[in-house]
């Protein structure tokens, strides 16, 4: 299959030639758009796809499913969240994690969603997996919605497990925020200065009536998940996301000139992801809307080689 003058259009120096409309290995089946690749594919023949292609990966950040034994639905369809018992879950989560270290560069490293329920138990197996040398963060997610308990704290956050491939080759670039005071450690700073996130990410949850809100059930925001993407890998780098559900990584990881790969097992999830694609706004110097994080106006244009504040507007 040629190359369509569009798909040469959005070629941009830094970044991969242009590829065909759709490419096959493994029994994969990528569809490509822009610099972004989504797969309707279970995770390890998703992995195994890529690995035949060779590709290295700079980042991983999976938020698989959760376990909680319930029946998420969306307007495409639905999918069980069930796993049996716990081990089979961690089971299920170890064959995956496995083949994925592999696929990793030294500079390389995984981010692993989860929450309450298995935290405790997938970061003793990514200790086990990776070594505990190479934990980075237990970032905490603080959202700010879900219900309330007379009998325990309200749970209100979920868990963000940062591993790295090689702790003194990993990438990382801190994501800096506006400074609250004019006066840290003694000194006097300007109103400009900024200050790095700490692990306590207090970033809210979709406002109902978000533009970037799809109807899936479980959809992160993006400037969580833009945050993660630019402090966790290099522009130009490899971003997968095994569960990509309605693909909020690879919108983000192509906003930010990264190359995205985006798999998920569910139909629906896929075709969400790909209708976002198809919205992005790549501008022919190179540099992407500000709308790419944050929602605001399309011709506000950012330099995302430079660190910069990550905000949600909603």
């Amino acid at each position: 299959m040629t190359t369509s003058e569009a798909d040469v259009a959005v070629h941009n120096e830094g970044y991969p030639p242009p590829i065909p409309a759709t490419t096959r290995n493994a029994g994969c089946e990528w569809f490509n758009q822009g610099v972004a690749r989504t797969a309707c594919a279970e995770w390890m023949v998703a992995a195994k796809a890529l690995a035949l292609e060779q590709v290295k990966l700079d980042l991983v950040y999976v938020d698989p499913p959760f376990n909680t034994g319930a029946t998420q639905v969306d307007r495409a369809g639905s999918y069980a969240d069930r796993f049996g018992t716990t081990q089979d879950y961690i089971q299920w989560l170890r064959d995956r994690l496995a083949v994925t270290i592999g696929l990793m560069r030294a500079s390389g490293s995984i981010l692993v969603h989860v929450d309450w329920r298995t935290s405790h138990r997938v970061r003793v197996l990514l200790d086990e997996l990776l070594g505990e040398d190479r934990f980075v963060n237990h970032l905490i997610w603080s959202y700010g919605l879900g219900g309330s308990s007379p009998r325990r704290f309200a749970r209100k956050h979920d868990d963000i497990l940062f591993y790295c491939i090689e702790p003194e080759a990993y990438y990382f670039d801190p994501p800096m925020v506006p400074a609250t005071s004019n006066r840290m450690a003694g000194k006097l700073k300007k109103s400009t200065d900024v200050l790095e996130f700490p692990d306590v990410l207090n970033i809210p949850s979709i406002n109902n009536q978000a533009h970037e809100r799809t109807g899936y059930p479980t959809q992160k925001p993006l400037a969580l998940v833009a945050m993660l993407v630019q402090a966790c890998s290099p522009r130009g780098g490899n971003v997968w996301d095994p569960c990509c559900g309605s693909g909020t990584t690879v919108v983000a990881a192509s906003r930010l000139g990264r190359k995205a790969f985006g798999s998920d097992v569910n139909p629906g999830a896929i075709a969400i992801a790909r209708s976002r694609l198809a919205e992005i706004d790549q501008l022919p110097d190179g540099k992407f809307s500000r709308s790419a994080v944050d929602d605001r106006r399309p011709n506000e244009t950012n330099d995302l080689d430079r660190p910069r504040p990550i905000e949600n507007s909603h």
